[in-house]
């Protein structure tokens, strides 16, 4: 499901729908995720056994140093494998044999932590009664400190853990909204869920509660993977035989990090069972929250005036012409200058796109093209189009204009005729493999021209473009996801880097797990500086050495060609202080 079909169904079912936060929805609220903290856990016990200062591997994200460290606990006894979904506790019971220490650790990592926009959404959310129940397996408080401004008290807002599971059912049973439930403990609890053996079974008592309230709601899952075999027993059971979750079960995830295989098997499960469920691509946990305010209209003052002070997302900011430096954040979006305004229009007795499409390949023609009320609209050569489109009784043959205001929304015919004019006009000038999945087009580097000159600015960061991925027979390439949107007037080509996984279709659970896992862990390591370097590359190979270019999807004189201009420099933010 596309995340602009959610939305309506959001509004139209909520309060029916919980909330299940994991670990990426504290992302952007300064808590470090799984992954950060074991590679802490592991540096730690390593340096520490060797007697080497911290600063010996600094740089977690350089792979000769996490190497060297993960060769060390390889060549010793009782500890995990690398990526194991023991990880986590493992270490963390290695290094911190008490429950009290670790609490202490969790301490120290959660209280660094502040409410994200995202938190500041669903606060307005849970007051407005938009959302009643939100369950969680995150240790933070970052819930609590967002919803405390909006609520004016503590105490109206019902928080049930694991030193009192028991109050998770009983506030639900009496409509006492709005309700957090953390499943994992609150880290100033008693009881915290962190080492193997506690992490193997949930609290009778909230499992129970969580059972009952499926059987009832609707759950939107959103910033966590599913590692957890007890939470994932939980909503399996929960799916009851198509009792549960009588509002759906959306589950949301990255765009650059796939679905753990138990995750499809739940979302497949329920929906052989009758259960409206579906996974999302969306992106983060604050543009995810942010969106689901697109379609409320008349929000209360008091909410209005609570996120007016939340400081703005994104505003216009101009370049400052200072010497030295300043904070700056780079975005991932590339200005397209120039775009077509007009394309082509045919009127004729013709059904939906999918009638349109099958036009076009019977007639062998080459046209991009997309369906609209006043017509078909389509790029390309006019006798291609005359020949597809002849036998439906053309009426009309003529211009239609491409407004700025038709590119503002999520799923308008004109910027999907321009997305997918761009790829084609792209396609033409570099030696990349085009696919789609889903709603989103992927550049992807073929095996066979690793060594290809287009190449050279990527290899030089990336070193390895493509090959196999390690104990299984799937094949990896560097690539990058395409997006095309209209912000702030301007239109804008958004490059996503990201891995490519070819899926055989004869690969194993296992195999598909460690895929999913040597991506996510390539991916992982690209921080600041790193994933700069590949964005550079990856522009370079678009538009060269020069500041601009011009790439069309034919080149064409007789008919309507789609010519674009793309500018090499990425959008930049900066925090003014006034």
């Amino acid at each position: 499901m596309k995340i602009s079909e959610f939305l309506p169904l959001f509004k139209l079912r909520s309060p029916n729908l919980m909330f299940f936060l994991g670990a990426g929805a504290s992302v952007s609220a300064g808590i470090p995720t799984a992954w950060d903290i074991i590679w802490d856990f592991k540096r730690t016990i390593y340096c520490a056994e060797n007697r080497k200062p911290i600063s010996y591997c600094q740089d977690l994200s350089n792979t000769t140093t996490r190497a060297i460290i993960q060769d060390y606990f390889d060549k010793k006894s009782g500890f995990p494998k690398n990526k194991s979904e023991s990880e986590y506790a493992d270490y963390f019971e290695a290094l911190y044999r008490t429950e009290s220490d670790r609490r202490r650790f969790i301490d120290q990592l959660v209280t660094k932590g502040k409410p994200s926009y995202g938190h500041s959404v669903l606060a307005t959310m849970l007051k407005m009664d938009k959302i009643r129940v939100v369950w969680t397996t995150n240790f933070d408080r970052t819930i609590e400190d967002a919803t405390l401004p909006l609520l004016e008290s503590s105490g109206k807002l019902v928080i049930a853990n694991l030193d009192n599971s028991q109050i998770a059912l009983q506030a639900i049973n009496e409509a006492r909204w709005p309700i957090l439930i953390k499943l994992h403990g609150d880290f100033q609890s008693t009881r915290l869920k962190n080492t193997s053996d506690e992490l193997q079974s949930q609290d009778g008592n909230l499992v129970y509660s969580f059972n009952e309230s499926c059987r009832r709601y609707g759950l939107v899952v959103t910033g966590y993977s599913g590692r957890d075999k007890s939470v994932m027993d939980a909503l399996n059971l929960a799916i009851d035989n198509g009792k549960g979750f009588p509002s759906g079960l959306f589950w949301l995830y990255r765009s650059d990090s796939q679905p753990f295989e138990s995750v499809k098997r739940l979302i497949a499960k329920a929906s052989a069972s009758g259960i409206d469920a579906h996974l999302i691509e969306a992106e983060t946990f604050d543009e995810f929250m942010s969106d689901l305010l697109l379609l409320e209209d008349n929000l209360p003052g008091d909410v209005e005036n609570y996120l007016n002070r939340i400081p703005r997302i994104v505003s216009h900011a101009p370049i400052k012409s200072t010497e030295g430096t300043w904070p700056i954040i780079r975005l991932n979006g590339i200005r397209i200058i120039s775009w077509p305004n007009v394309c082509r229009r045919i009127v004729c007795n013709i059904g939906g796109i999918k009638e349109v499409r099958n036009a076009i390949k019977e007639s062998g023609a080459s046209l991009i093209a997309t369906r609209r009320n006043v017509g078909v609209l389509l790029f390309g050569n006019d006798q291609d189009a005359k020949k597809a489109f002849s036998k439906y009784k053309i009426q009309d043959f003529d211009l239609h204009t491409i407004l700025p205001d038709k590119m503002k929304f999520y799923d308008s015919q004109e910027l999907g005729l321009l997305y997918d004019a761009l790829v084609v006009a792209i396609q033409r000038e570099i030696p990349v493999r085009v696919e789609r999945k889903r709603h989103s087009y992927y550049l992807i580097i073929p095996k066979d021209q690793i060594n290809n000159d287009h190449f050279q600015s990527l290899r030089t960061t990336t070193f390895n473009l493509a090959g196999q991925v390690p104990q299984t027979t799937m094949q990896w390439a560097e690539a990058i996801r395409l997006r095309l949107e209209y912000k702030f007037d301007k239109l804008w080509l958004l490059i996503i880097p990201s891995i490519w996984l070819d899926r055989s279709a004869t690969a194993t659970v296992e195999e598909i797990d460690l895929a999913d896992e040597f991506v996510r862990e390539r991916l992982a390591t690209r921080y600041n500086n790193k994933f700069s370097d590949v964005l550079d590359g990856w522009i370079k190979i678009i538009v060269g050495n020069s500041e601009n270019k011009k790439v069309s999807a034919y080149e064409i004189q007789d008919g309507v060609d789609a010519v674009f201009e793309i500018s090499r420099g990425t959008g930049f933010s900066y925090k003014e202080n006034k």
